[in-house]
């Protein structure tokens, strides 16, 4: 397996994009949950993050990065599913977050993998600018998607403009598993 740098700049500049996306509508969604959730959910992640970094030694080859990038995109096509399916409460909230947790667990390693595949100066280079571009246009694109919602169609309130958002998300994250697909190629042994 070998990873193809340009589509794998176009995925992670898809991926930044739905963070870009996303983020407005966080803080809508978790708001049924306790705060003292979220301590729980910090110290779960750190503890997670600790038996990723363990693992690190078997864990850094290229199949594996495949294998856990796609998993992170999948968790989180999921997440978007359930919201569209059950938006809003406590649940639902505590699912999403719980998710996002997950997902966030293999963050450091993903970076950490990247850099060893990647290893050039100017494709890092690159891959980061593309990341700071797609989270910019995903800001500006959330912004101007909730505006167009209160100014174009009178939808104001909160919880509908985030349901609403998830049909772009939903949207985005095929794209973003298209561009993943896209960014490995299998290798023919002897080829």
């Amino acid at each position: 397996m070998k990873i193809l740098p340009r589509p794998y700049i176009r995925y992670k500049a898809a991926n930044s994009a739905f963070l870009g996306l996303s983020v407005g509508s966080i803080f809508t969604i978790y708001a049924p949950l306790d705060p003292s959730v979220f301590s729980l959910g910090g110290i779960a992640l750190a503890l997670g993050m600790l038996a990723v970094a363990k693992l690190y030694e078997k864990i850094l080859t290229l199949r594996i990065f495949f294998y856990i990038s796609l998993f992170v995109e999948l968790v989180v096509l999921a997440l978007v599913l359930i919201y569209l399916a059950h938006p809003y409460g406590a649940t639902t909230a505590l699912l999403v977050y719980a998710g996002y947790q997950l997902t966030f667990m293999f963050g450091s390693y993903l970076v950490r993998a990247e850099t060893l595949f990647l290893n050039r100066k100017k494709i890092l280079s690159w891959l980061d600018m593309a990341k700071q571009a797609g989270y910019l246009g995903g800001m500006v694109a959330s912004w101007g998607f909730y505006k167009a919602l209160a100014w174009g169609w009178g939808v104001e309130e909160h919880t509908r403009q985030v349901y609403l958002m998830h049909w772009l998300l939903l949207f985005w994250e095929g794209l973003i598993l298209f561009w993943l697909l896209r960014s490995f190629e299998k290798v023919q042994k002897g080829a």
